[in-house]
């Protein structure tokens, strides 16, 4: 999957999920640009992708302010001059049962998981129409798909995120611009990691293949939806989960 002369822009692109997609479309020929909040982080993975050639620029904006993305989105525009591919990652939790939960945390998480991915794709899609070409992929989540316990926040942000998908798939289909999902089960990523060995244990009893995925897993499926290959594709969810969700 040959993705030279293409140029992406990651969010949540300094760990995790966010990490292994910039890692993995640089290493199939694109330019990068890593937006998250932690410079230092994102310097890190810069480096990175630098060693092995592709363009790479580091771009820190809090996702959550509409003036910041665009200012974030419009220096990617000037020096890259297009942005081909939208990699819609950056993601947040505050668990809590629906009872206990604040305002403020339910706020937290829609604004970063949802409203951010509306933030960046509105800001990019002038220049993918006016090319006639684009790839948006969202990173959604199988707990948008099935619900969790404690997660009324999170799963209701990526239950938004899918139903993002679609409707802008049939707004920008007629131009080429394909917009998918991918929507991850059990990943071991920092977000992941402070979990109880016995909640590991639950989660691990519910995935069909008995093991839980990385971010590499996730990383290859976008980079395909990016893709030439996957130019017939639009509007879809892809589940990488193991099989902990089927149907």
């Amino acid at each position: 999957m040959n993705l030279t002369g293409r140029k992406a822009l990651v969010t949540g692109a300094s760990q995790g999920i966010g990490r292994a997609c910039a890692l993995r479309l640089a290493a199939a020929g694109a330019s990068l640009a890593l937006l998250a909040r932690n410079q230092e982080k994102l310097e890190q993975v810069a480096a990175e992708i630098r060693a092995s050639g592709p363009a790479t620029i580091v771009v820190p904006a809090d996702l959550e302010d509409p003036a910041q993305v665009q200012a974030a989105v419009k220096r990617v525009l000037h020096e890259f001059g297009s942005i081909d591919i939208l990699v819609n990652n950056a993601g947040v939790t505050r668990d809590q049962l629906l009872l206990r939960m604040k305002r403020e945390e339910w706020d937290k998480v829609l604004t970063t998981n949802l409203t951010s991915a509306y933030l960046c794709t509105q800001q990019v899609v002038g220049s993918m129409l006016k090319q006639r070409w684009g790839r948006i992929i969202n990173i959604t989540s199988v707990f948008g798909q099935m619900g969790q316990a404690g997660q009324a926040n999170y799963a209701s942000a990526k239950a938004g995120l899918i139903g993002f998908t679609m409707a802008v798939a049939r707004e920008l289909g007629s131009r080429n611009i394909t917009v998918n999902a991918v929507a991850p089960g059990f990943i071991e990523t920092a977000m992941t990691s402070s979990l109880s060995q016995e909640l590991r244990q639950k989660a691990l009893a519910m995935i069909p293949l008995g093991r839980v995925g990385t971010p590499d897993d996730v990383a290859h499926c976008v980079v395909f939806l990016a893709s030439p290959e996957a130019g017939y594709i639009t509007g879809q969810v892809l589940n990488v989960n193991g099989g902990m969700l089927m149907g």
